[in-house]
């Protein structure tokens, strides 16, 4: 089994932790408080990346890079995984009249791929010489 599929598979396990933190805070803000699934998605989107890149760092890609370096690359791909989270619940909440849950599991699917290249190749890249 490659590097690259292992790797994936982790940020699988990782990605499934951090689903249950977004759709459990998602699920407890419209139905425990009556929040719109929008922002209410985006909030979970918040949770899951913070368990996202805990988890990340020491597991998926265990990196040696310095905080102060990774969290900034980290945030960036969260605030466009975010907009994209946002929008694609947007869609199908708003104009395709989806149910909030079947629309934010397909918005995880589509922002899990997004999110796997990004900090694959950008956050925890590790150049090394040849």
């Amino acid at each position: 089994m490659s590097e690259y599929f292992r790797q994936f598979i982790r940020f699988a396990g990782v990605g499934l932790v951090s689903a249950i933190g977004h759709f459990g805070t998602l699920i407890l803000l419209v139905q425990g408080f009556g929040m719109a699934a929008v922002p209410a998605s985006a909030a979970g989107a918040l949770v899951g990346a913070w368990i996202n890149y805990s988890l990340n760092y020491r597991y998926t890609f265990r990196s040696a890079k310095q905080h102060r370096e990774t969290v900034v690359k980290f945030a960036v791909v969260a605030a466009v995984g975010l907009l994209l989270n946002t929008l694609f619940m947007w869609l199908g909440v708003e104009l395709l009249d989806l149910h909030y849950l079947l629309s934010q599991l397909a918005t995880t699917g589509l922002v899990v791929v997004w999110s796997f290249l990004a900090n694959r190749y950008w956050t925890f890249h590790v150049v090394t010489s040849p």
